[in-house]
């Protein structure tokens, strides 16, 4: 949950639908947050947003210590599409691998599909915890949408399965590659592990037509500093 510096008005996500008059339930959380956090009463207002209905001004009718209610009362901005970026990227140690969800999420990535490689250094998931780091990221940015998260999946199985119309960006380092720039309105961004790809993954990455091996620059990134510098290139305009 967050309280935007430009607007103090709270804004949440939630997977209600939303139309005007409608009234929508919140969390356990939220009610927790808005009641003894924030300290609002009925009759305050708040932001909402579902990622279908766009974002609406509501009304807090009622907050207790585990339920709340309020009622959207005005659309404040229709829905918008997001920019149809998906992230494909090893698992880091947890505090990086958060790091990354959070500014995909900022920067605007549609779909996160975490992937295995030979060198990945962790083999935990906790989808739940991303999600949740999704959402805050969203609620703050003013996005209108969360970013799904994928099921993961080794990167064999993630190459065969791409779309073929899709063209996928591999960060490769250490090799002579033009610099990433964007590739169109629908693209794809694989950042490997922590040490790079193996060699034999290089050459099955070299192998499938729709990735593009491209670089992020003369210096050797973080994983976690490459998805960020990877996915504001494929964004950029006119090179800037």
């Amino acid at each position: 949950m967050y309280t935007s510096n430009a607007d103090t008005t709270p804004r949440l996500f939630l997977p209600d639908s939303l139309a005007a008059d409608q009234p929508v339930a919140l969390s356990e959380a939220q009610a927790h947050y808005l009641g003894r956090v924030m300290r609002m009463g009925p009759g305050d207002r708040l932001r909402l947003f579902n990622g279908r209905d766009g974002e609406w001004l509501a009304r807090l009718d009622a907050v207790g210590r585990k339920h709340a209610v309020c009622v959207p009362e005005t659309q404040l901005r229709p829905q918008a599409p997001d920019p149809d970026l998906w992230l494909a990227f090893a698992p880091l140690k947890r505090e990086a691998t958060e790091l990354v969800v959070e500014k995909a999420t900022e920067l605007g990535v549609a779909r996160l599909c975490p992937v295995f490689t030979e060198r990945t250094n962790t083999s935990r998931i906790n989808a739940e915890r991303w999600r949740a780091i999704a959402i805050e990221a969203a609620e703050q940015c003013e996005r209108l949408s969360v970013p799904d998260i994928a099921e993961p999946v080794r990167l064999p199985a993630l190459l065969a399965h791409w779309p073929a119309d899709r063209p996928l960006a591999a960060a490769i380092e250490r090799q002579p590659h033009a610099m990433l720039h964007p590739l169109g309105a629908s693209a794809g961004l694989l950042i490997g592990p922590e040490g790079g790809f193996a060699s034999l993954e290089v050459e099955l990455l070299r192998r499938h037509p729709f990735v593009v091996a491209a670089g992020l620059g003369p210096r050797i990134l973080r994983a976690e500093t490459a998805a960020i510098v990877g996915l504001a290139l494929l964004q950029s305009r006119d090179g800037g």
